[in-house]
C-alpha cells in the first residue's frame, strides 16, 4: 500500500518532494498508526463487502474497519458474521492479497466475538491487521478482557514475534522473516465513565495503565465522538465541530493529555465525521477561496461547499492543532480530504528539518523566515512531523492541499 499511489507518476512529481514510503504487514507499528489516515467503516452485513473493500483501496482507501457491532441490528449479528467470514476468505483467495489490500481491522462487540471470529477465519484471519476494541474501559474488566482475548488469538495462531522484528528480521531469520506479525488492538475510547466528569479521570488513567501492559498490541487510541455526545442526547450539526460540542471537547482534551504524552503515549486518531451528503446551510461557509485559485480548483470548492464538506476540512484543521492523527470516517468522499491534509508541507518539512538539526538547542529564525523555531521545545513537533512525512510525503514548495486535493479526487 501507498498514499496517493492512484495519481500517475508524472503528477506525483510535481506535487511532492519527498513521496509517501510504501506500507505493508512488515510496517512498523509507529509508522503505521500514523499511516492509517482516513479509516473507512463499512457494516460486514454489505453483501458485496469483500468487492466494496476492493473498491475503496483502488480510490485511495489504506484502511478499513469491517463492523460488527454499532452498525449491526442485534438481530442480524450471526449473518453478518458469515457475510464477514466469506469476504475475509474472498480476500485471503486473492493472488496478492499482501499487495493489492489495505489494512483490515474487525469491530467486534465483545471479547468472546473477538475470540470466535478469529477461530473461524482460519486463513481469511491472514488477510485481518487487527481488531477495534469498541466502548474501552477498565473499570469492569472488559478492556482486560479483550487485550486477553486477542493476546490468546494471537498466541493460537503462531502470531508472538513483534512486528518491529518481523520487519527488522535479516533473509537468515526465515523463521522470523516469513512469520505473521501480531494482530493488533486500536480500542475506542468512547464509554460513558470516560464522560461522566467523576470518574473520567481515573477510568481514563486505568485504561492508560492498562493499555501500556500491552503495548506491543496496541496500536492507537481512536475516539468515539458518536457515543461520547450519546451520553448527553447531543449531535452536532454540519455546521458545527464535535470541537464545537463543549463537553465532547473537554473529553478530548482529557483523551490527549492521558494518551498522547510524547514520552509515553499513542497515536490518537480523530473522532467521526458522520455527514456527507447537502443539507441546507445555516451559517457561512468556512473555506476560503484564495487557495482555490485556478477554474478547477475553484470548481472543487463549490463541490466541498455543496456537500458541507468545509465543515470537515475545519475539523481536521482543530484534530491537528489538538494533537490527533488521521480521522474515522464513513463515506469515500471524505477519504481524499484527509489524505491531502495529512500531506507535510514544504514549510512544515524545512522547519522539521532544522529544528532535528539543532542537538545543542537554541533559537534560530525559519527557513521561510516567518517564524522562530524553538529548536528543544519543538523537537517532539518535528519528529511527529516527520514520521507524517514517511507516511504521506511532503509537498513540493508552492503545492497548496487544495493541489494535492484535487489531484486525488480526479
Amino acid at each position: 500500500m501507498q498514499h496517493f499511489k492512484a495519481i500517475s507518476q508524472t503528477e506525483r512529481d510535481r506535487l511532492f518532494l519527498v513521496p509517501p514510503e510504501k506500507l505493508g504487514v512488515r510496517t512498523d507499528s509507529s509508522l503505521l498508526a500514523v499511516a492509517l489516515g482516513a479509516t473507512l467503516y463499512s457494516p460486514a452485513s454489505r453483501s458485496d463487502l469483500a468487492k466494496s473493500v476492493l473498491k475503496q483501496t483502488e480510490r485511495g482507501c489504506v484502511s478499513i474497519v469491517l463492523c460488527l457491532e454499532d452498525s449491526i441490528p442485534d438481530d442480524d449479528v450471526r449473518s453478518a458474521e458469515c457475510n464477514l467470514l466469506a469476504a475475509l476468505a474472498e480476500l485471503h483467495s486473492l493472488p496478492d492479497p499482501e499487495g493489492s489490500l489495505p489494512f483490515l481491522f474487525v469491530r467486534c462487540r465483545t471479547p468472546e466475538q473477538l475470540l470466535d471470529i478469529g477461530r473461524r477465519a482460519g486463513s481469511g484471519l491472514d488477510v485481518v491487521t487487527g481488531f477495534v476494541l469498541p466502548k474501552f474501559e477498565n473499570e469492569t474488566g472488559r478492556g482486560r478482557a479483550f487485550l486477553e482475548a486477542l493476546q490468546r488469538l494471537n498466541q493460537e495462531t503462531g502470531r508472538t514475534v513483534t512486528r518491529a522484528a518481523v520487519k527488522a528480521a535479516t533473509k537468515t531469520d526465515e523463521q522470523i522473516r516469513c512469520g505473521a506479525p501480531p494482530l493488533l488492538a486500536m480500542p475506542i475510547i468512547e464509554d460513558k465513565l470516560m464522560m461522566h466528569v467523576e470518574t473520567r479521570q481515573r477510568a481514563l488513567a486505568n485504561a492508560f495503565f492498562l493499555m501500556t501492559s500491552f503495548r506491543d498490541t496496541v496500536l492507537c487510541v481512536r475516539i468515539g465522538a458518536t457515543d461520547m455526545s450519546s451520553t448527553f442526547g447531543i449531535r452536532r450539526s454540519r455546521d458545527l465541530t464535535i470541537y464545537d460540542v463543549n463537553v465532547v471537547a473537554n473529553a478530548i482534551g482529557d483523551v490527549v493529555n492521558i494518551f498522547g504524552r510524547t514520552d509515553e503515549g499513542w497515536v490518537i486518531t480523530g473522532p467521526v465525521w458522520e455527514h456527507f451528503s447537502n443539507s441546507e446551510r445555516v451559517l457561512r461557509p468556512l473555506l476560503r477561496a484564495t487557495p482555490f485559485s485556478t477554474v478547477n480548483e475553484a470548481e472543487l470548492r463549490q463541490r466541498l461547499l455543496m456537500d458541507n464538506l468545509d465543515g470537515l476540512i475545519r475539523e481536521i484543521e482543530l484534530d491537528q492543532a489538538n494533537g490527533l492523527v488521521g480521522k474515522t470516517v464513513i463515506h469515500p468522499s471524505h477519504v481524499p480530504i484527509v489524505h491531502s491534509m495529512s500531506v507535510v508541507s514544504h514549510e512544515e518539512y524545512l522547519d522539521a528539518l532544522d529544528i532535528m538539526a539543532g542537538l545543542s538547542g537554541g533559537v534560530k529564525a525559519s527557513s521561510y523566515g516567518n517564524k522562530m523555531n524553538e529548536l528543544k521545545p519543538h523537537r517532539s513537533w518535528a519528529e511527529r512531523t516527520l514520521l507524517r512525512a514517511r507516511a504521506f510525503g511532503v509537498a513540493n514548495a508552492g503545492i497548496s492541499f487544495a493541489e494535492l486535493l484535487e489531484a486525488s479526487m480526479r
